[in-house]
């Protein structure tokens, strides 16, 4: 099957139009915790830092399960390249089945957290406040993982639209309960860290809804929830063959920054508390790589589906140079404006805000440093995810983030005696030592062109 080539310039307005909706539906989501996070450094520096390593912890487990809803997203478009909505249809109702089972399994791991935690190195106060919060969050696992394979499902179909939406209206509710319920506002109950908890929960719940809805609606071809107890353990299979490598690799990087939290607050509260504010600004323009990541996925894998290379690699041009210019953007921003990035997040009167915020900064300069290798590393792992590369990047990911980023953070933190900026060195290297070598893997090994060769040609039904 050929398609008619694209210049760089409609592959370029192709992708915005399918990254700009997905990006902001990252940064919308993102709102979540960037609102949990300022809204409990307001409350209280302890509830701060505890709420830090609680979302960590939670998203180490939510990211591990999502590998199933991130396969869902180049087999769907695949599928939709040679138009077999039936697949389409089976591929979506086995991510469902097995994001929602993993979130099932995982559920203990969040109610017995508090003395996970203290094993991990951390305070019984904080550990105590951390469990608060996850003991609520955790049932959020479920709706949540969902939400991710309903959103892959839609992006392939380039129905992004719909998804940022859904997810900018859930950001702004997350906001308002929020503010109801940590602090306690309009009669509200004063319920803190938990208020945090709960205000996700019922976010993750509601956007369900919505987009579930939205599919049942909008694309009725596709049958998506009839007999969905029925299982199809050959679809089944397909996205669990592609969808355990991805869960793997994202593990193994968000792995790497949970760890980093962890021996942050062997150093104490106050650099836990600005390692978590830092963190939040790197994810803010992470979030925008993500999205060109999700796009070049959707790209590449009609591109791949429709057998053609020349199209798969003039859209692999355009993600990855429109990801180097939101890099340089990015570092101008971390390295001019460093102490009010750090200050959004801390009260006025807050007796340690000096504290945190030169630590943040010495933070935000290493960050701008690792901004080109995390940018490349992730886009093009989209781009090996659209052509069903899933295996090696996590090979990659493993080497480079446990076997390298993790030991080079601890000797740099601790044993040479730079702290919180030697930690985040240690991510310097384990991010570029994985683009150096995904980067390889797409552009010089390019094991998925011989891939699109034998692949015999599938009629369009």
């Amino acid at each position: 099957m050929s398609t008619q080539p694209q210049s760089h310039a409609r592959h370029a307005r192709a992708v915005l139009v399918l990254g700009l909706p997905l990006i902001g539906g990252n940064l919308a989501q993102l709102a979540v915790g960037f609102t949990d996070t300022v809204m409990l450094g307001w409350y209280q520096v302890e509830t701060l830092a505890a709420g830090v390593i609680a979302s960590s912890y939670f998203f180490v487990f939510f990211i591990a399960a999502s590998g199933f809803s991130n396969a869902v997203l180049p087999m769907v478009a695949k599928s939709a390249a040679i138009g077999d909505e039936t697949q389409i249809r089976r591929v979506t109702r086995m991510g469902l089945w097995l994001s929602a089972l993993w979130a099932v399994i995982l559920m203990p791991f969040m109610w017995w957290s508090g003395p996970i935690l203290r094993i991990l190195g951390q305070t019984p106060e904080i550990a105590d406040l951390a469990q608060d919060y996850l003991r609520i969050a955790g049932w959020g696992l479920i709706p949540s993982l969902l939400v991710m394979v309903m959103k892959s499902y839609l992006s392939a179909l380039e129905r992004t639209q719909v998804v940022l939406w859904v997810t900018i209206l859930g950001a702004l509710a997350n906001g308002v309960a929020n503010w109801l319920l940590i602090f306690g506002n309009w009669g509200f109950p004063e319920l803190g860290i938990r208020g945090a908890a709960l205000a996700s929960l019922v976010l993750y719940v509601l956007m369900l809804v919505g987009l579930c809805v939205y599919a049942v609606l909008s694309l009725p071809q596709h049958e998506l929830f009839r007999r969905f107890w029925r299982p199809d353990w050959e679809a089944f299979a397909s996205v669990y063959r592609l969808g355990w490598p991805i869960g793997i690799t994202l593990l193994a990087e968000v792995g790497l920054f949970a760890a980093s939290a962890i021996m942050m607050g062997w150093l104490g509260t106050l650099p836990l508390a600005a390692h978590g504010i830092a963190l939040q600004l790197a994810t803010a323009t992470f979030m925008v790589h993500i999205g060109l990541s999700q796009a070049a996925t959707v790209r590449s894998g009609r591109a791949f589906g429709a057998r053609d290379v020349g199209d798969l690699l003039r859209g692999a041009q355009v993600a990855m140079a429109l990801s180097l210019a939101t890099v340089l953007c990015t570092v101008i921003l971390f390295l001019a404006l460093p102490e009010l990035l750090m200050g959004l997040f801390l009260d006025p009167d807050d007796p340690n805000r000096a504290q945190i915020i030169a630590i943040g900064v010495g933070l935000l300069a290493v960050a701008a440093l690792f901004q080109l290798a995390d940018g490349s590393q992730v886009v093009v792992m989209g781009l090996l995810r659209g052509v069903q590369d899933t295996k090696s990047p996590m090979v990659i990911a493993a080497l480079s983030y446990w076997g390298i980023g993790l030991p080079a953070g601890y000797v740099f933190g601790f044993i040479v005696g730079w702290g919180a900026v030697g930690i985040w060195i240690g991510l310097v290297l384990g991010l570029t030592f994985a683009a150096v070598l995904m980067l390889w893997r797409f552009w010089v090994q390019r094991r998925w062109v011989k891939q699109m060769q034998m692949e015999p040609v599938q009629a369009v039904p």
